[in-house]
């Protein structure tokens, strides 16, 4: 039996179609029969093949992800086969996959913190991901019930809901003379926002510099609406919350969005950095002592977060994500179109 492919042959350069054989199971191996795969804004980065750092450097993913390379890794379908140690599921039931797999043999690994390994095994960049008319899992364990979640809808919490999630667990305490920013309502944004909600009841303040996404954002759950753009926009904010935020989650990644997150700070605020577009930004020592600020990273999730997470979806109390549906054949269009910011939402692709 054969499986179709759409996969990475040459950075820079859009997916080729390829029919290729199933993969031959050992040990603890599943097979999966992809139903619905997200497309992430780092796919095009991986499409790409580097990351933008700032100032004309690069990070080079050509050492890190051979090529060719099955990219996605917002996964969810049917288990279609299973090797031959497999007990713990069954041929026809349907998952959601985590893809953030490591090495499963270093003290990170061992602490559970899989998605911060540095021999990382991750779907979609280091083995071949959801681009595709199957896809071999390589233990049971990172398959995920998603209960009575539609298939399209449970895909995306593999990375836009569980980066948004791992982000969301690093804000301290908030409440009406607290308050929290998220910047970006692309689909990591969203997710973060509706989480929002749920976590600590309130309507986060919302940046975003593209106001025909505002509507989605505001169906999320959103509260005030920010355009960063806007002339006085940082001071009246400032006001408005009697000194400034106390925490902001950066789901952009550009110097534009970081120095905004940074500038909108209270005394003791922090500044956690998610998004993954590019560009670099100057950080003044003297200020972040004198404002005691904090800035962390945050990657992802893991694999307990990702449970934790469904459990959460699972329940029903999230809004959906707005989503775009295209078919498989169509993967080089919609990373073209997620490049340009044409995307509103999520766009899911259906083989």
């Amino acid at each position: 039996m054969s499986m179709i492919s759409h996969q990475l042959e040459q950075f820079g350069q859009p997916l080729v179609k390829k029919l290729r054989e199933l993969p031959q199971l050992e040990g603890s191996q599943v097979l999966i029969r992809i139903g619905s795969c997200g497309v992430c804004h780092s796919d095009v980065h991986l499409q790409d093949g580097y990351f933008d750092l700032g100032g004309g450097a690069r990070l080079d993913m050509g050492k890190a992800m051979q090529i060719p390379r099955t990219l996605g890794h917002e996964i969810a379908g049917t288990v279609a086969a299973l090797g031959p140690d497999v007990r713990q599921v069954s041929l026809g039931e349907r998952f959601v996959i985590f893809p953030w797999i490591g090495c499963a043999q270093c003290s990170i690994c061992e602490a559970g913190e899989e998605q911060l390994c540095n021999k990382p095994q991750a779907l979609g960049v280091h083995r071949d991901g959801g681009f595709a008319s199957h896809l071999m899992v390589p233990h049971p364990r990172y398959l995920i019930d998603y209960g009575p979640l539609a298939e399209e809808q449970a895909c995306t919490y593999a990375c836009s809901g569980l980066t948004a999630y791992g982000a969301l667990k690093k804000v301290s305490q908030v409440n009406r003379d607290q308050a929290l920013m998220i910047i970006g309502a692309g689909g990591v944004g969203l997710s973060g926002i509706r989480l929002a909600r749920h976590m600590f009841g309130l309507a986060p303040f919302v940046v975003e510099q593209d106001r025909a996404k505002w509507d989605l954002a505001k169906q999320a759950g959103a509260g005030d609406l920010i355009d960063p753009n806007e002339e006085g926009v940082l001071k009246s904010l400032m006001k408005s919350t009697a000194g400034g935020v106390a925490t902001a989650i950066d789901f952009v990644g550009t110097a534009e969005s970081f120095s905004f997150g940074v500038s909108a700070l209270r005394k003791s605020g922090k500044m956690i950095c998610v998004g993954l577009f590019g560009g670099a930004s100057k950080i003044v020592p003297a200020m972040i002592t004198m404002k005691s600020l904090s800035i962390e990273g945050s990657y992802v999730g893991s694999l307990q977060d990702m449970h934790d997470l469904m459990a959460i979806a699972r329940s029903g109390v999230l809004p959906e994500m707005p989503l775009m549906i295209e078919s498989l054949e169509k993967s080089s269009m919609v990373l073209e179109n997620l490049r340009q910011g044409n995307i509103r939402g999520r766009c899911i692709l259906k083989c």
